[in-house]
């Protein structure tokens, strides 16, 4: 795959896709955020990928928009964009996507990181929401997803402000899921990827549906919802294999069927 802001690659079962702005801090301009997509979708129509993996390559994951690209744009111009489909989409991905974030997680670079299912984080990390500084807010989903993560009044706290946040407290409000040494966070990450690569993905893939619904829905039709995967699952190859390799004491061989 070629494209002019992104690298793409694959190691084994992990797609990985690779944020290649590094004079700009990874600032994501619109054809950047198209690639993206571009890329996840990629990804997930190949059979061999299981897990995706996005990272930034050079000293930030993402400093966030292009603020160059939008400076003179009017709210017709936006409208007739709708730019932000294309972040719609990132939601859509059924594969697990897990991030890889060092240096500044800042406004649309922070909006990316959330539309993850996992992050893993660099020791001096920073994340941020400016846009109120710029006489704006978050418009792909950062008000949004920070909210159900740590509360409203914590999100208010972190977007009216536009302080920056450090790695621990993202840590302690359940923002991300592990800090690491910077010189190992690929490692690390790459070593979890594996880890879910290695699990039944119709089994991945369900669950990854169930936790996300459990977000919005009501705890019964959440639960119902559950159920209703918990039964599909038994229609797979891949539950019969685990647990006849479990009754026959041996590691399972998954195949997404």
């Amino acid at each position: 795959m070629d494209f002019e802001f992104i690298i793409t690659s694959k190691q084994e079962a992990i797609g990985i896709v690779e944020l290649n702005r590094p004079k700009q801090y990874n600032a994501l301009n619109r054809k950047m955020v198209r690639e993206i997509v571009e890329a996840f979708e990629q990804f997930e129509r190949d059979e061999e990928v299981r897990v995706i993996v996005l990272q930034g390559r050079g000293n930030a994951f993402s400093a966030g928009a292009d603020i160059d690209e939008m400076a003179f744009d009017d709210t017709i111009k936006l409208e007739l964009l709708n730019q932000f489909a294309d972040w719609d989409k990132i939601a859509l991905m059924k594969k697990p996507i897990i991030g890889a974030v060092q240096g500044y997680v800042f406004g649309g670079g922070f909006e990316l990181a959330l539309s993850c299912d996992m992050l893993i984080a660099a020791e001096g990390t920073e994340f941020c929401f400016p846009e109120v500084n710029l006489g704006v807010m978050p418009g792909a989903g950062g008000t949004q997803r920070l909210t159900k993560l740590v509360g409203r009044t914590k999100a208010l706290e972190w977007i009216w402000t536009a302080n920056r946040i450090t790695a621990n407290a993202a840590l302690q409000h359940g923002v991300i899921n592990q800090i690491v040494q910077k010189e190992i966070l690929i490692e690390e990450t790459m070593k979890i990827a594996t880890q879910i690569s290695n699990q039944p993905p119709l089994a991945i893939r369900l669950i990854k549906e169930s936790v996300n619904k459990a977000v919005d829905y009501s705890l019964y039709e959440g639960m119902q919802f559950e159920r209703k995967n918990f039964y599909v699952l038994f229609s797979s190859e891949d539950q019969k294999e685990g647990m006849q390799a479990f009754v026959e004491k041996r590691k399972p061989q998954f195949k997404g069927r």
